[in-house]
């Protein structure tokens, strides 16, 4: 035998080392199942909050979320944030369905010691980062008149602290900011504003009930000067198109199965439904049509004067169709609904001072894209 044969695992051996690393595989898999679902625990609440968070509100159930800043994975009031940099840029990061804060700053399958786009970027730009949490089932308007009435908070309590405002949203939260800049162009403190619609093409009109004095806008929006879509579906979400679309034809069909199987679909959450056209607008979802398959949709263009950044992802190879790749865009959101074609138009429609940029990140899907190093790199150079 030669000396290199003496050296090497008899096969007896070999096959006992198989056995025995195959016997282990059960007791691994439990074990990074046990690990993953301590890492994601955190998401309990959220994922709840998202699929049935406005009928948790409605009860005033603890579980609940309220929109809040995020510290050290509580809640913190305005006032208790204690910022002391003088006129800082403040950089505010919005979460989509279903998610929280930690989503920008970690993430259990992340490389040890990497920090996602929150931190570095605080720690690279020398900006102030600061996180969001919200109730993802409400509807996207309520949210928005509450993070605009938040963002005033803010900025009435640091005014030394708060200089530039730049805020960051993925997916929802992305359109819970454009919410929040509607409202806060019509900050009346708690005075009444409705704005009639009559139709998905109406031009809003303005009724301001028991109010004499001229419209003021929110203090936040004279310190925003970015705006950052990440994976934003500006003119609504094709997925829950379809499932509005299954609901009512199930519910047209009329028999059990189909009459229960409806039922079930149609008791998402509100945050979810308004997602079908991106529904920004208390009026829109309180109006008669609201169920209609093409619904009244006041427009909400760009703020003048704020730059406008659309980062989507690109799901599909280059290889595929482009109709397809335009179709699915990053998986959950098509490309012509991230860069907002019935939203912000072409640059001819744009509101004077408005400002919008385009980037498409290739391969990437809509999860993907919290962690794309050239996404990163794109909020470091433009943030």
């Amino acid at each position: 035998m030669a000396a290199s044969d003496s050296n090497q695992p008899s096969r007896f051996r070999r096959a006992l080392g198989a056995v025995g690393r195959a016997a282990l595989l059960p007791v691994r898999g439990a074990s990074y199942v046990v690990r993953s679902g301590q890492a994601h625990q955190h998401f309990f609440l959220p994922v709840l909050n998202g699929a049935l968070g406005d009928q948790l509100a409605a009860r005033f159930d603890k579980r609940a979320i309220r929109m809040s800043f995020r510290r050290g994975g509580h809640d913190v009031a305005v006032a208790d944030l204690r910022l002391t940099e003088p006129l800082q840029k403040t950089v505010v990061f919005v979460h989509g369905l279903m998610g929280d804060e930690l989503i920008w700053q970690t993430g259990f399958q992340d490389a040890p010691g990497s920090r996602r786009y929150g931190p570095r970027l605080a720690e690279e730009t020398h900006c102030r980062a600061l996180y969001l949490r919200y109730n993802t089932g409400l509807h996207l308007s309520e949210n928005g008149r509450e993070l605009s009435r938040l963002l005033s908070e803010l900025v009435t309590t640091y005014p030394d602290a708060i200089g530039e405002l730049v805020l960051v949203g993925h997916s929802m939260g992305g359109l819970i900011i454009r919410s929040a800049g509607f409202y806060g162009q019509f900050a009346m403190g708690n005075e009444q504003l409705t704005m009639p619609q009559t139709g998905a093409a109406a031009t809003p009109k303005l009724r301001i009930d028991n109010y004499s004095l001229p419209i003021e806008k929110a203090p936040w929006l004279a310190h925003l000067r970015s705006v950052f879509l990440i994976g934003t579906p500006n003119d609504g979400s094709w997925l829950e198109q379809n499932s509005h679309l299954t609901a009512r034809l199930l519910e047209r069909i009329n028999l059990f199965p189909t009459r229960f199987l409806s039922k079930a679909l149609n008791q998402r959450s509100n945050g979810i439904k308004d997602l079908r056209y991106s529904i920004l607008v208390d009026e829109d979802w309180q109006d008669a049509h609201a169920n209609d398959l093409t619904p009244p949709r006041t427009p909400v263009p760009p703020l003048p004067g704020v730059q406008y950044h659309i980062l989507m992802g690109s799901w599909l190879r280059t290889t595929r169709p482009a109709a397809l790749r335009e179709y699915f865009g990053d998986g959950l959101v098509g490309h012509n609904s991230a860069r907002g074609r019935a939203t912000f138009g072409d640059e001819a429609a744009l509101p004077t001072g408005a400002n919008v940029r385009t980037a498409v990140f290739s391969q990437q899907h809509h999860g993907g894209l919290l962690t794309h190093p050239e996404v990163f790199q794109y909020l470091k150079q433009w943030a």
